[in-house]
């Protein structure tokens, strides 16, 4: 039995997209041929954002496109990098003369298509790239590695980057600004249930109900680890408390505390998990003065959660504060 709402699987996603459409018409516009998602209208003179990677994270990244953050999205199949045509076309229909910087989440095809995609572009525009690796669950010291996976930090990154272009940076700012907030977050998750992939209608890994999955990737992959079912307050400390030692906070810094669910993990185990990572950020001195809690970066019907650290400066949060105007994120 099929357990999602589709029709042709082959037309999964772009009827996603046509609906995201339909929901939001004065914020974004979809392309079909080949498929991505811009703004409504392009923005002279501003750096163009462009990202994107496999569908079944949703809201990332085409939620994420419109005032303040993205200015174009590019969506493969279900956990499947999009295609370098793609990128190079999006980056066309939004780079209005002044560069495009290209956020990248650093898996092997998503890092590579959007390099090809730089190629194909740069006689013609002026590119940066920001590749996110904030998953410490991949960490390694195998230097020829593909290196830490990219997961919700990309929200950190898009957000900063998105009000840094808004306000009219320049290329090298803006992509400097991606790579500092990148370097500045670690991140670490965890499955109570693994998700149901609908190209295979299979679950990706089997858990018993006493046990939780460590150390979770966003395409359904198995963590680090398959460890004791306990409470939230021991599930968040576990997941909190390496990224602290990672980031080498200390008593007084400030962070952006992002706590996401991984597609059907409800708001009250959401708000649950945000006032532990609190508690647990409290007991160190550590200041979470920004916090965001809610499903952004998730892994199709995955339960679990990720908890994202971004040590921030002022000018950080200046920027995490100015006004953004997307289908899935707005003030």
């Amino acid at each position: 039995m099929n357990r999602y709402l589709l029709n042709e699987r082959d037309a999964f996603v772009r009827e996603a997209a046509e609906g995201l459409e339909a929901a939001h018409p004065a914020l974004v516009r979809v392309h079909a041929d080949p498929l991505f998602v811009t703004r409504r209208a392009p923005v002279a003179g501003k750096v163009a954002l462009v990202s994107g990677g496999g569908s079944g994270h949703e809201p990332l990244h085409t939620g994420m496109v419109g005032t303040g953050m993205l200015d174009a999205a590019v969506p493969g199949a279900v956990f499947t990098s999009p295609t370098a045509l793609q990128v190079r076309d999006a980056v066309a229909a939004v780079d209005t003369g002044a560069g495009a910087l290209l956020i990248v989440k650093n898996y092997t095809g998503d890092v590579l298509n959007f390099r090809i995609a730089a190629d194909l572009l740069a006689d013609r525009h002026r590119l940066e790239t920001v590749v996110v690796d904030d998953d410490l669950a991949t960490a390694s010291t195998d230097e020829d590695g593909p290196g830490r996976r990219g997961t919700a930090a990309v929200l950190a990154v898009e957000k900063i980057c998105g009000a840094a272009a808004e306000a009219g940076a320049p290329l090298g700012r803006v992509g400097a600004l991606g790579r500092e907030v990148a370097a500045r977050s670690a991140t670490l998750g965890l499955a109570l249930e693994a998700c149901t992939n609908p190209m295979t209608g299979r679950r990706s890994f089997d858990l018993r109900p006493d046990e939780v999955e460590f150390g979770v990737g966003i395409h359904g992959e198995r963590g680090i680890g398959t460890r004791a079912a306990g409470s939230a307050a021991e599930l968040v400390a576990s997941l909190v408390r390496p990224l602290l030692g990672h980031l080498g906070l200390r008593r007084g810094d400030e962070v952006l505390a992002i706590v996401n669910g991984f597609g059907a993990t409800h708001a009250l185990e959401l708000g649950v998990a945000l006032r532990e990572v609190r508690r647990v950020l409290a007991g160190d001195g550590v200041v979470p003065v920004r916090a965001l809690a809610g499903s952004f970066v998730t892994s199709l019907d995955m339960r679990g959660l990720s908890v994202t650290l971004t040590a921030l400066t002022g000018d950080l949060v200046d920027l995490w504060d100015a006004p953004v105007r997307t289908p899935a994120l707005t003030w």
